[in-house]
């Protein structure tokens, strides 16, 4: 079964960092991107960062750009996002999602296009002021 779990999320203080971590099943990333949404109570899931695993290029969306950082360690089968400066307004459930269509993952990062592949459950960050 193809499966995308995220993991690392939980309550953090204004200025605070933390890590996701996502972890694929049933599938390797070496085809894919792999990108990272989000998900603020009352507001439509919007797109954070992702990376092209072929190529490794990746985007982020202008909110997080020089305090999020996407990685991806192919060995493990994992993506990560390190998160820094964390605000108040990062607070969100956050996704990861796979598409071996690297154009659509951009697509969905930059332009809201939501009909990805796979997708995770998502993790809850929580960042107190």
């Amino acid at each position: 079964e193809v499966q995308l779990m995220e993991s690392g999320g939980g309550l953090v203080q204004a200025g605070g960092s933390l890590r996701l971590s996502c972890a694929a099943s049933g599938f390797t990333f070496d085809d894919y991107a792999i990108g990272w949404f989000r998900q603020a109570p009352g507001k439509e899931r919007e797109g954070v960062s992702c990376i092209n695993s072929i190529d490794g290029s990746t985007y982020y969306a202008e909110s997080v750009k020089g305090r999020f950082t996407i990685s991806t360690d192919n060995t493990k089968n994992t993506v990560y996002l390190q998160m820094n400066s964390l605000k108040p307004e990062d607070t969100a459930v956050y996704y990861c999602a796979a598409d071996r269509r690297p154009a659509l993952m951009i697509a969905g990062i930059h332009h809201g296009y939501r009909h990805l592949e796979v997708w995770g459950q998502g993790t809850l960050v929580t960042v107190s002021s």
